[in-house]
């Protein structure tokens, strides 16, 4: 049981994984300290595989997490 529940938690990490860097970002070195790139703050609407990808890499955060726990539980 435990050897499924570490194979599916490699799977998650490699798609959390995945999911984080193929993710859009514009804010550059300016987003570090809380403004964009001319100063001011943007914001924009996910649509279609953008928002398919941010919820995608939350569900499967949540299971990490969730999992994580199961195993920690289960010893």
């Amino acid at each position: 049981m435990n050897s499924i529940l570490l194979w599916i938690q490699i799977i998650l990490a490699i798609i959390i994984i995945l999911g984080i860097l193929a993710q859009k970002s514009n804010s550059g070195l300016g987003g570090a300290f809380g403004t964009g790139n001319d100063g001011s703050t943007t914001y924009h609407t996910k649509r279609g595989f953008e928002k398919f990808l941010f919820y995608t890499t939350i569900v499967s955060s949540l299971a990490f997490v969730a999992l994580t726990l199961v195993q920690v539980i289960a010893l």
